[in-house]
C-alpha cells in the first residue's frame, strides 16, 4: 500500500475542524507485544495552524529510530497539547495487555485535557475507550492514515524505547537496549539463563513457559555439578 499525502494523513482532523471543533486528540500506544516493560500511549491535539511543521510524520513502526527521535521535539513544539502515559508491567499482569493499552490511552488522555480542557473528538487506532463521553472514531492502521494518531505513535514509541534503554543498565545481560523487551532469541536465552527481572510480564505464556524451562535447567545443572 502506497505511503498517504500529508494531506492525505489530515483528512480525519480536516474533517472534524471544518465542524467547527478544535480539541481532536490523536491516541496510540506502544508496546504491547513485548515480553517486558511498560506499555506506552501518547496523545496528541494537533494546531490547525502547523500541520505543515509534521510533515514526514508518519506510522513509528515504519520510520527509522533516528527518524522518529528527530520527530520528537517537532512535534512537540507544533502542536497544541501532548502526553504519553504508561502502564506498567505489573498492571498488565493483574488487568491483561488489552486493558493496560486503554489504561495508559486514558491517563495519557487525562494529561493532555488537564492542559486543553475536554476533548471535543477523538481518533484512536483501532480502539474505543469506555466511559469517555466525547465522541471518538476507532481508525484501523490509524498511525499509518491520520496524522494526529501517528504523532502520538511516534511519541509513545520513543518514551517508551527510551525506558528500555535505561532499563538495560539496571538489568545487564537480557540486551533490552537493543531489542526493546520484544521476544528474540537473544532475550529468551538470557531469560533462561537469568531469570525474569521485574520488568518481565510474568502473565505471558512465553515467561510463563520459559521460566518453567530456566528451571528445569538449573536444577539440572545442579544435579550434573
Amino acid at each position: 500500500m502506497p505511503r498517504p499525502s500529508h494531506e492525505q494523513l489530515l483528512e480525519n482532523e480536516r474533517r472534524l475542524w471544518a465542524q467547527g471543533l478544535v480539541h481532536v486528540a490523536g491516541l496510540d500506544e506502544a508496546g504491547a507485544g513485548p515480553w517486558a516493560g511498560p506499555v506506552a500511549a501518547g496523545c496528541v491535539v494537533l494546531d490547525p495552524s502547523k500541520t505543515d511543521a509534521l510533515v514526514g510524520v508518519y506510522d513509528s513502526k515504519q520510520i527509522s529510530e533516528k527518524k522518529r527521535e528527530a520527530m520528537v521535539p517537532r512535534i512537540e513544539e507544533n502542536v497544541l497539547a501532548f502526553a504519553v502515559a504508561l502502564a506498567s508491567p505489573e498492571e498488565i499482569d493483574r488487568i491483561n495487555i488489552r486493558q493496560a493499552c486503554l489504561l495508559a490511552m486514558k491517563r495519557a488522555l487525562e494529561l493532555v485535557e488537564a492542559k486543553l480542557g475536554a476533548s471535543e473528538h477523538l481518533l484512536i487506532d483501532a480502539r474505543k475507550l469506555d466511559d469517555v463521553r466525547c465522541p471518538q472514531s476507532a481508525i484501523i492502521r490509524g498511525d499509518a492514515s491520520c496524522l494526529s494518531i501517528a504523532a502520538a505513535s511516534i511519541l509513545a514509541k520513543v518514551h517508551r524505547d527510551r525506558l528500555m534503554l535505561e532499563a538495560s543498565e539496571r538489568h545487564p545481560g537480557y540486551g533490552f537496549d537493543r531489542h526493546k523487551g520484544y521476544g528474540t532469541a537473544q532475550h529468551k536465552a538470557a531469560l533462561l539463563r537469568l531469570g525474569p527481572t521485574p520488568l518481565h510480564r510474568r502473565s505471558f505464556s512465553p515467561i510463563r513457559e520459559m521460566v518453567a524451562e530456566g528451571s528445569v535447567l538449573a536444577k539440572s545443572n545442579i544435579a550434573s555439578a
